[in-house]
This record gives C-alpha cells, structure tokens and sequence, in this order.
C-alpha cells in the first residue's frame, strides 16, 4: 500500500502534466459519463468550483446539466480557520470572488445545511477501489459529508482511474461512485 503523501504527490504531478486543453477534453468527458449514474432524480446538488491553477477537473459542464435539468445547486465556501465549509445556493445573482487560496467562492446568498443536500459532487487527487479517496489532507469533505444524511449520494470525479488500494482513515468518508472520463466506478 503506498502513503497518502506519496500518492499526493504523483497525482499533483500527473494533473500538472495535463494541458488546458486535456482538463476541458477530459471533464467534459467526465460531465458526458455523470449522465448515467442513477441520482438525476434527486433536487439539491453539492458542486465544488475547481481551482484552476490546481487544474481540478473544469465542473463548469457539470454545471450546465444540473441548471438543464432544474436542479438546485449548492457550492462551498471554505473556512480554514475553523476548518469548516458554508454552503450556499448558486443562483444567477450569486457574486463569485476568488479566495486566496485560488478557490472561486461565494461572497453571500442562501445557505443549506449538510443534511439537506441529496447529492455531492467530491473533488479528489485519487481513489481507490473500494471507495477511498484522497484530497489535498485538510479534511473539509470529510467532516462535511460526515454531516451529511446517510443518504447523501458522494460522487467522485477524477481525471485517472482507480489505485488498488489506499490507507483509509477512521474519519475517511468513502466514495458511492467514481466518474472518470471512460468508466463509472460504484461502491
């Protein structure tokens, strides 16, 4: 089994390989392949906003279904004092701005609480087979979806495919599926 850090480290360096062109190519692919997982019938949707010189996995696509589809969709806003996240309804008068953490955020509007979010949308540098997943080791989502019901759908999306194994922490909240830009992965 191979350290969380370690793998912190290929997978940075992998998505540091990636053109733009490849992140818009691939999380356009990733978007295409979301439409068949079995959540469209649910109504609020967590989506997280991609740090781009990260070069997450672009959800502006994402973003564009869940409207088509008249979903309401919740973004977070990161508190790293208390290690924390707001969540709030993106809506069309939703003022963005970016924190200095390069984190598109919003500035104000209509917050929602975990338990009422069905659905969520994880960024991650990897996963594994069995549902684990590995971020950057703040532990925002999983304190977050630890808040969330125990129907809360947690969606994945990642750039590769699935590692073997990964240590899991006690805390570590795993994965439902993965969406990668050629294979769904359930859990």
């Amino acid at each position: 089994m191979i350290s969380k850090s370690i793998l912190r480290k290929k997978y940075k360096a992998l998505r540091h390989e990636l053109s733009e062109e490849a992140v818009h190519d691939l999380s356009l692919k990733i978007a295409n392949m979301s439409l068949r997982l079995p959540i469209w019938d649910k109504t609020n949707y967590h989506i997280f906003l991609p740090i781009s010189e990260k070069k997450e996995i672009n959800t502006e696509y994402l973003l564009h279904i869940l409207h088509g589809k008249d979903k309401t969709v919740i973004v977070p806003k990161a508190d790293f004092e208390s290690g924390e996240m707001i969540h709030y309804i993106l809506q069309e008068n939703t003022h963005l701005s970016l924190s200095k953490h390069g984190i598109p955020e919003p500035v104000s509007g209509i917050t929602v609480t975990p338990k009422d979010i069905e659905v969520v949308f994880v960024p991650l540098l990897c996963f594994d087979k069995t549902g684990t997943r590995i971020g950057y080791g703040k532990g925002f989502y999983d304190r977050f979806l630890a808040k969330c019901s125990p129907n809360t759908q947690i969606i994945g999306l990642s750039f590769f495919a699935a590692e073997d194994k990964i240590e899991a922490d006690t805390t570590d909240i795993p994965l439902d599926f993965c969406v990668t830009p050629t294979t769904i992965y359930r859990f």
